[in-house]
């Protein structure tokens, strides 16, 4: 099971997979940052509007707890399926996933609602995480992260961060026939609602993708951020929020 911790007074998550030695992961929560109402407390993006000065803090806070060898490469998150190669601390990119396969550098994405997805090779010798919400999932972000890895997808692990659930994920019949158009079976993940529209299934969609990329070893999936709002930002429950942070580097 996952296990919420404080680290020297920040919120985290450990990630329930059994990672190889070598490979460390974690996921922020709201919880023990320096950011006021609406961004309380612990938010980790500066593109939000909250004070540059409490994300700076913030992030110091997340380095520190968590004793991160370099400062995280934050992405300059698009909802598309564009993967950086994180071979050195660049300036922020324009992508939706990053990897790397050099010890020391910290692989970051932010959420609020969508789902982060960790990667792992068996040998440790690469990982990465993809930021996938709906939009980035139809197009095929994790298919084009798995590809950036060039591991035998069987040689994968995979972790499913917190996101919204489907009791919480209402949308529009775009949104499935985005997915029903590649996938037939992707309408499982799917339940009308008495509004006409449709509750969606993210960790399904993704379960379904990663099952069809060849990984088996998928992990994690049980947390809903938009009920859980001690624990977890959520842009659908709050509008103006914070953002949280998944993590993954290798020693």
């Amino acid at each position: 099971m996952t296990a919420a911790i404080t680290t020297q007074g920040v919120g985290v998550l450990t990630p329930d997979w059994p990672a190889p030695r070598g490979v460390r992961a974690a996921f922020t929560l709201r919880t023990g940052g320096v950011s006021a109402a609406p961004y309380d407390s612990l938010n980790v993006g500066a593109h939000v509007g909250d004070v540059r000065a409490c994300v700076t803090e913030n992030r110091r806070r997340v380095r520190e707890a968590l004793r991160l060898p370099a400062e995280p490469a934050w992405l300059e998150q698009v909802h598309g399926t564009a993967v950086a190669e994180l071979e050195a601390q660049t300036a922020e990119a324009a992508a939706d996933a990053v990897i790397t396969r050099r010890p020391e550098r910290v692989c970051a994405v932010q959420v609020a609602d969508c789902m982060p997805v960790l990667f792992a090779s068996g040998d440790a010798k690469v990982a990465g995480v993809a930021h996938a919400g709906w939009r980035g999932l139809a197009a095929g972000v994790l298919e084009a992260t798995v590809a950036r890895l060039g591991v035998p997808p069987a040689e994968l692990i995979a972790w499913l961060g917190p996101a919204i659930s489907a009791a919480h994920f209402e949308v529009g019949s775009e949104v499935r026939a985005a997915f029903v158009a590649l996938d037939a079976k992707a309408a499982q993940a799917f339940v009308a609602n008495t509004r006409g529209r449709w509750q969606c299934d993210l960790v399904a969609l993704a379960r379904r993708r990663l099952a069809a990329l060849g990984i088996a070893a998928v992990f994690g999936g049980g947390w809903c951020t938009y009920a859980d709002r001690a624990r977890f930002f959520s842009f659908r429950r709050d509008g103006r929020c914070g953002r949280m942070a998944a993590l993954i580097w290798l020693e």
